[in-house]
């Protein structure tokens, strides 16, 4: 008896044991819902940055059926190259990311780190290349050396010991310009024990800072910030603090005192870091002001919060901008040289395709359009690498203005590639009035402002001079796994006469596709001048014959299209080829496109994240095939 009693007491304890857990919990995740609640019912109460427009991306297609800004510009300013060094600079490293962009002295500064395959794996370094028109690069030079972790090192919190170890290089700032115009570059050593260990947990060893003289030499590393556990005794270069020149010293006190600088380092510092305004675990942070001085701040997943005093202390708690679709990209955002404002990022789950929104007030974001909608081959496998155009960031404000009506951001591609971007201002997708272009008559420098380019270091367009001295839009291609393009934005038109002289430098090698297409990128006509040295229509299934054609020979085409009967004429050199049938329909026409390879649908929202091998033969060129184009129309017909 006594035991059952015994028994029954040890049941009771336990049940009022779980009640009181229970009440707990339910008190914690009520406690928890009326603060997001609040969070979210203070956001909503005041002005923040919503997406109000209502276009989506489709990340089933790279391009995400977006309507390209007019007169973008994407340059690739270094190809990764494993085999061939010396074409790349003499570097050999293929994980290539985290670019980061500024203007000074006339010349814009790109600053990328680098290992040689995976992310997290060392040995790392960072590199810098130089422009004075954001087209032409310097090969990137070594700004910051992979450092060696001392034998027997051990990081807080992980029970391994350094042995023949590299630190990681990080960067969620790139660059500083001081009140006294001196430019700084910026970096981190963080560690990772191995390959799945977080070079950013704050336990690292500190963030380190030079000068870029304006004759291009850099001046000496200091630490500018170590993590509180790291011994400085054991560091490789001094504190900040020992220099010997007054305005360095100077200089990155001012910085240090700066909370919207400071703001962009939360993810590598200290988790306690008092210099950090917001503690929060929120990545890569970037901001603008608004004109009444407040600020916006973004950060990854399109996270947002408006500071009213310089960012010492943000209204709300960051939350995902309304409408914003974004994923674990990050997304930049400035005030552009028109006073408006506009948002890069990748606009889905995924990390393509690259677009812009733009707004007026820098709070109410009401198109989407595309940057970059290509996504080049991963030729080199490696830890992490992510497929298409991401990790964009602009010119932070203070650190340069380049000239001219445009906004450049820079990007990595495949966390392989750097590129950037050209954006002109104001940003806008339509074309209004017919295009009569001649590129021999046209001004100097202005030929291409209102064409899309995609131009690979390997696969360049660009204006150039012919033997005879006329001027031409070119695109060459010696890139196995990439090409060139050039697209025009057409006044948008269900009829619509197209007209173009193309000059081929080859006819066994090569490829060009031309196609017109709708709003969305759907092309509805596609003409290939293929190596066989035929010109063919695509129709249907199979590939149609017009006309041969021959080295050097100018072709004149001219195409009618009318998307009522699904239908167009084609002409080439004046000669009539009948009528032919779309092979898709589109309820209009409004974008030309030249590019020297095959569509590419690969990869696509099915593709298994990582790709754990190299193509064959990434670091080689192939035979270069050129085009030339003379001149371009395009005129919508009367109904």
């Amino acid at each position: 008896m006594m035991k059952k009693r015994y028994t029954s007491l040890v049941i009771m304890i336990a049940y009022k044991r779980i009640y009181k857990m229970i009440f707990k919990l339910k008190t914690t995740i009520l406690v928890f819902s009326l603060s997001y609640l609040l969070q979210v019912g203070k956001a909503a109460a005041q002005d923040t940055v919503k997406y109000i427009g209502t276009t989506l991306s489709n990340v089933d297609y790279h391009h995400g059926q977006l309507s390209p800004a007019v007169g973008v510009h994407n340059i690739q300013v270094f190809r990764a190259n494993r085999e061939h060094p010396e074409l790349a600079g003499g570097h050999n490293w293929t994980y290539n990311h985290q670019p980061m962009l500024a203007y000074w002295n006339n010349q814009f500064f790109l600053e990328f780190l680098s290992d040689p395959i995976g992310e997290h794996i060392p040995p790392s370094e960072s590199l810098l290349q130089t422009s004075k028109d954001g087209y032409q690069w310097s090969d990137p030079v070594v700004v910051f050396p992979p450092y060696k972790i001392p034998d027997g090192w051990k990081k807080k919190g992980n029970d391994k010991v350094a042995k023949d170890l590299y630190a990681i290089m990080h960067q969620r700032m790139g660059f500083y310009v001081s009140k006294s115009d001196r430019l700084f570059v910026l970096g981190y050593y963080g560690v990772a024990m191995d390959a799945k260990d977080d070079p950013n947990d704050g336990n690292g060893i500190g963030r380190v800072i030079r000068e870029i003289y304006r004759d291009g030499r850099f001046g000496p590393i200091h630490f500018i910030r170590n993590n509180a556990s790291w011994d400085k005794k054991l560091s490789a270069f001094p504190f900040f603090t020992e220099s010997k020149d007054k305005g360095f010293v100077k200089a990155c006190e001012e910085l240090l005192a700066q909370p919207l600088m400071m703001q962009q380092w939360v993810e590598e510092a200290d988790r306690d870091d008092p210099l950090i305004p917001l503690k929060r675990a929120i990545k890569a942070f970037n901001y603008y002001h608004l004109p009444n001085g407040q600020v916006v701040g973004l950060w990854k997943h399109a996270l947002t919060s408006i500071s009213t005093d310089g960012g010492k202390t943000w209204a709300y708690d960051p939350l995902r901008a309304p409408g914003f679709v974004n994923s674990n990209a990050k997304i930049w955002g400035q005030r552009t040289e028109d006073g408006r404002y506009a948002t890069v990022y990748n606009p889905s789950e995924f990390r393509w395709p690259l677009a812009v929104s733009t707004s007026d007030d820098g709070l109410h974001y009401k198109d989407l359009l595309l940057v970059n909608g290509e996504i080049s081959s991963m030729r080199y496998g490696g830890n992490y690498k992510s497929y298409g155009p991401q990790y964009v960031r602009g010119i932070v404000e203070g650190n340069g203005n380049p000239p001219g009506q445009a906004m450049w951001v820079s990007y990595s591609m495949n966390k392989e590639d750097m590129w950037v971007a050209r954006v002109p201002v104001p940003i806008t997708s339509e074309v209004t009035q017919p295009i009569k272009e001649v590129f021999s008559r046209m001004t100097d420098g202005k030929e291409l402002n209102d064409w899309n380019l995609y131009s690979p270091l390997w696969a360049p367009v660009k204006m150039e001079k012919t033997a005879d001295g006329n001027k031409v839009l070119a695109l060459r291609d010696k890139d196995p796994y990439d090409y060139a393009k050039a697209e025009r934005v057409v006044p948008e038109s269900k009829k619509l006469s197209v007209k173009f002289t193309l000059v081929p430098q080859q006819v066994d090698h090569g490829l060009l596709h031309i196609e017109c297409m709708d709003a969305k990128g759907q092309a509805a006509v596609r003409l290939i001048l293929d190596k066989d040295s035929l010109l063919k229509i695509k129709a249907g299934y199979r590939d149609s014959k017009l006309s041969t054609y021959e080295n050097g020979k100018a072709l004149q085409i001219e195409l009618n299209l009318d998307v009522s009967s699904r239908s167009y004429t084609v002409a080439v050199n004046g000669e009539q080829k009948g009528t032919k049938i779309f092979f898709a329909p589109v309820a209009s026409i409004s974008r030309v496109a030249f590019r020297t390879g095959e569509v590419r649908r690969f990869p696509d929202a099915d593709t298994p994240t990582d790709q754990d091998f190299d193509l064959k033969n990434p670091g080689d060129p192939v035979k270069e095939a050129v085009y030339y184009i003379q001149d371009f129309s395009a005129e919508p017909l009367s109904k």
